[in-house]
């Protein structure tokens, strides 16, 4: 059983709310983000608040974090108001289909979306709706981004930054392209040296340009070894770094 709270360096995350808990592919979106001359940053489907709160302690953007399931836009409100950034994280209760803020948009969007679209349901409604497509499929998750996405006359536009399995984010990224999205960066991420491809962090613009390639391995061989990389990477949040 998940304990009902995961203490990080500058911030505690509360969980018994939550359909999902806190797992190693929202701390690794959080850390690698590019968060570069950010401003604007929108968090879809922020669960627990974890990638807004990473976002914060790595930045001084103003940042937007919605969450449709209402008792984990609860817990996220409560992880939010006792931290330090409180005043610069805004938590909204809502989806994206129906989320609007307006113009000039965000320069930042990141997101762990739900990625299960054919594999044994979870019994529990709840994490049934956060793993899979039920509420988020990829139409709906890219025809947001681009609604919500700064236009290109906005410095050089907006970014999506995704966390995905790697056969989902390759139809992610084909996808994309039918909504004037592009691949620009793909980190390709090993739990071990030996092992497949797991996940891809994709970032996404507006420009289309040669998509560059990064790697991550995260343990060496036995369980709780972790790469001098992964460390790097993740310090500055987990307590045991």
């Amino acid at each position: 059983m998940a304990n009902n709270y995961f203490s990080f360096k500058q911030f505690t995350i509360y969980q018994d709310q939550c359909a999902f808990k806190v797992g190693t592919d929202g701390v690794l979106l959080g850390a690698a983000a590019d968060i570069s001359e950010a401003n604007h940053i929108l968090d879809i489907g922020t669960g627990t608040g974890l990638i807004a709160l990473m976002m914060a302690q790595r930045c001084e953007a103003e940042i937007i974090a919605i969450e449709p399931d209402y008792d984990s836009f609860r817990q996220a409100c409560s992880n939010i108001s006792q931290s330090k950034w409180k005043e610069r994280i805004k938590v909204v209760n809502s989806n994206l289909q129906d989320f609007d803020q307006g113009t000039p948009g965000f320069d930042l969007i990141v997101s762990n979306p739900p990625f299960f679209s054919d594999s044994l349901r979870n019994p529990d409604q709840g994490k049934a709706s956060a793993r899979h497509k039920d509420l988020l499929k990829n139409e709906d998750l890219l025809k947001g981004v681009n609604r919500l996405l700064a236009p290109d006359s906005y410095r050089e536009g907006g970014r999506f930054q995704v966390i995905m399995p790697y056969a989902e984010g390759l139809v992610l990224i084909a996808e994309a392209q039918e909504h004037g999205l592009y691949c620009n960066n793909m980190l390709k991420i090993k739990p071990l040296q030996t092992s497949e491809i797991r996940r891809l962090i994709l970032t996404f613009s507006r420009q289309k340009r040669k998509a560059t390639e990064q790697f991550l391995t995260i343990e060496h061989g036995k369980r709780h070894e972790f790469t001098e990389e992964y460390r790097n990477l993740t310090k500055d949040f987990y307590l045991k770094f």
